[in-house]
């Protein structure tokens, strides 16, 4: 199982400065594309902090949405949201391979993400872009579900390998998704997100709001780089899988 955190997320005067504390502890860095946070510098130095740290660069798109950290649905006609992606993936693939990395995953970022959980019509658009984008045979990485299966059959009819990834600071709904943040108890403090990713860990369960249990399969735990407490939290869970031996120094994820 691997870590990985959003990163590369500040914007001019907004600074998010997390990046570099944390990624001693992660194996995946999910870089923001400029869209809904990241400016040119910002993605620079995120980019060569995971390099240096020998951490895998994913490319972490959204929705046009800077004023709303991409954090709003937006209405978008599929060959405009293919384009879009299209355009973020290639700008941050660029820039990478300017310092001898390369995107090796995509993850959406923020209401595009949701929106592609729920959405089957989006998700196809979304898995139809990844197939077609300039960063050929690479990972998908999507929420896990318990409906995995049906997840994998839609990627495989695009040629994509999907990523499970599962939160450890969110709480989930009784239906398999993450429950809206502007509902209370929504994000987990640092204990309750430890506890969530250890039970994962140990058990392959979440407990659901409603107190059922969630099975899914899980490659990657999240920890967002904005979360309070986001650095202890990923050094803490750093500390778990590795007593638990099932850490990775290198995800190897374009093996």
């Amino acid at each position: 199982m691997m870590l990985n955190c959003d990163l590369g997320e500040s914007y001019g005067a907004w600074n998010m400065p997390v990046d570099e504390q944390i990624m001693v502890h992660i194996d995946m860095a999910n870089i923001a594309c400029g869209f809904h946070g990241g400016d040119p510098l910002t993605l620079q130095k995120a980019i060569k902090l995971a390099i240096a740290h020998n951490v895998a660069i994913g490319a972490h798109p959204s929705y046009p949405d800077l004023v709303g950290f991409g954090r709003r649905s937006l209405a978008m006609a599929d060959d405009e949201l293919i384009a879009c992606l299209h355009y973020q993936i290639a700008a941050l693939d660029g820039m990478a391979r300017a310092q001898g990395g390369e995107v090796e995953y995509i993850k959406p970022h923020g209401a595009l993400y949701n929106d592609m959980m729920q959405k089957p019509a989006l998700r196809r658009t979304v898995m139809q872009a990844i197939a077609s984008c300039s960063v050929a045979n690479v990972p998908l990485m999507i929420q896990a579900h318990p409906d995995h299966q049906q997840l994998s059959r839609e990627a495989a009819e695009f040629g994509l390998v999907l990523l499970f990834e599962a939160f450890a600071d969110r709480k989930y709904t009784p239906d398999g998704y993450l429950m809206p943040r502007r509902e209370p108890g929504a994000v987990l403090n640092e204990e309750q997100a430890y506890e969530q990713a250890t039970r994962l860990m140990d058990d392959g369960i979440i407990i659901a709001s409603d107190y059922s249990v969630l099975h899914m399969p899980v490659d990657t735990l999240c920890v967002h780089g904005d979360s309070p407490g986001a650095v202890a939290m990923a050094e803490s869970l750093r500390v778990a899988l590795t007593k638990r031996k099932l850490t990775k120094v290198r995800p190897g994820i374009n093996a």
